[in-house]
Order: structure tokens, then sequence, then C-alpha cells
């Protein structure tokens, strides 16, 4: 596998976290989880123009749609095509990171793969073209970053969604809605509102994704895993409350997704053969 990451330059750095790019060989397992992450991803899919959506609420049933795709901030998880990603480019968005770039609030994006065509028009193919033409995969993280700086408007998430941002990222566990509302002068009804339309989640939601995440990445050192540990030092009320997080954001339980995480945090095998029917 080749995998290469790099922070875009000022002043893209403030509403994009990482351009990746990834080739690799095809995998055994036709399907992978993709855990929430809240924040929104561009992705150009290179090998196929073509995107296959799987809906796990329908049972798996698959749409398709361009293979340049938004795919907007995660309430829950999402299935992917594995075939999707043997050489595919990436955009990560900051929290709140998308407004620069597309018109539509982020809650509208929410849990939803929107064909870039709707939101760049003819500018979106003419983006795929150049990425496929670059000679290599710097080359076509270059060429991303200049698109993106020449979409972007640099207006970015109201003064008060950025000052509730790092608030919650400062503590994660101990968030307190109430307080940070307080601070920044709005009633919680009209921040909700601010925040949901810059970040595509209420903020509720958005700290329990950032506490699901930090489980996560505590469960990625060592051998042995001590979820109660974990769900304690995160601050859950008990191992129950933490188990229900985990499936409403994963479909799985923890122990599910140690036995099944890829070399990615947010990836998780669905193991299903490609010779199965999808």
């Amino acid at each position: 596998m080749l995998y290469l990451e790099r922070v875009p330059a000022p002043p893209l750095h403030a509403f994009i976290k990482s351009l990746w790019f990834c080739r690799s060989e095809p995998r055994e397992h036709a399907l992978e989880r993709v855990l929430p992450g809240g924040a929104a991803q561009l992705i150009v899919n290179l090998k196929e123009d073509q995107t296959r959506v799987y809906r796990p609420e329908l049972g798996f049933g698959r749409q398709t749609t361009s293979g340049t795709v938004l795919c907007g901030v995660q309430s829950r998880y999402r299935v992917i095509d594995t075939a999707e990603t043997e050489c595919v480019l990436g955009v990560a968005f900051q929290p709140g990171g998308t407004l620069p770039f597309f018109r539509a609030p982020a809650d509208e994006l929410r849990d939803a793969y929107v064909p870039l065509g709707l939101l760049w028009g003819r500018r979106a193919g003419d983006l795929r073209e150049q990425l496929l033409e670059a000679p290599d995969p710097r080359a076509k993280l270059a060429a991303m970053e200049r698109a993106l700086a020449e979409a972007c408007r640099a207006q970015g998430p109201h003064a008060a969604v950025s000052f509730a941002l790092e608030a919650f990222h400062n503590r994660p566990n101990r968030a307190s809605m109430a307080a940070v509302a307080g601070r920044i002068g709005l009633s919680p009804k009209r921040f909700i509102e601010r925040f949901k339309s810059a970040v595509g989640l209420p903020p509720k939601q958005y700290c329990r994704i950032l506490r699901f995440q930090s489980a996560l990445a505590r469960a990625a050192h060592g051998d042995a895993v001590d979820w109660t540990r974990i769900a304690m030092d995160c601050g859950y009320f008990d191992q129950a409350h933490f188990i229900h997080d985990f499936r409403s954001f994963a479909g799985i339980t923890p122990t599910g997704y140690r036995a099944d995480r890829t070399q990615f945090q947010n990836h998780v095998k669905i193991l299903q053969s490609r010779g199965a029917g999808l």
C-alpha cells in the first residue's frame, strides 16, 4: 500500500485537516464500515468514475453515483466498497470546514454522498481530469490543493462556533452546552442552529462522536484492551452507556471492532468475500 498525507498551506489549513492519497491492492473483503469522525470528506475515486453507496438501514441496498463526491459529516457508520479505495484521493475537512468551499449548510449535507458536480458544476469534471493527468501522487495532491485554493471564499464558521469547537476539543468528556452558550452570548436555541449549520450535527451529538473517537484512539494502543477502563477514562456513565454509543455509531460492539479493525482507526472489515453477492 502507498499512503501519502499532508497538511495544506495557509489559509487552507484552517479549514482542511489533510489531503491524502491511497493506492492499495484488492482486498479479500468487499466491504468496510467507515465510522463517524465528526467532519466531512471529499473523495475522488481515480480508478473508476463511480461511487457505490450501501445503506445499512435498507439492508445494504446499493446505489451508484459519481466517482467524485462530498461525503457530509456522518451521524453513524457508512459502508464502502473496498474496490473504490484501490486508487483514491481525499480531502479531510476540519469540523465546520466545508463552508468556504460549498454554499450548502453542513446540516443539509449530513449523511449524504453529494456528487461534486452538483456543487461545483463543470469545475468538478475539470478537477477530475487534472488529477488523472498529474504524473504522480504528490502532483495529484498539489493539483487538488490548487483547486481548493481557487474555490476558497475564506469565510469560515461563525466566531461562536469556532469557540465552541475549541472548547469541546479541549475537554470532550466534560463539555457543557450551557456553559459554552453562556460564554458566547447566544441563546441555547440560536447556538444549536449556528452549530448545526456549520458543523452538520447538534453540539451534543458532535461531542458524543468526539468521545467515541477518543475511545477508539485509546483502544489502538497495546495488544490488550480494557474496555471498562477506556469507558471510564472517556467519561461514560457506565459500561452499558458506552456499548450503546458504540453500537449507535459503529453498528457493532467494542469486541467486534477490535476483531475486525484495519490499519486505519475508522475502517472496519465486513467479512464478505468478493465472490459473494453484495
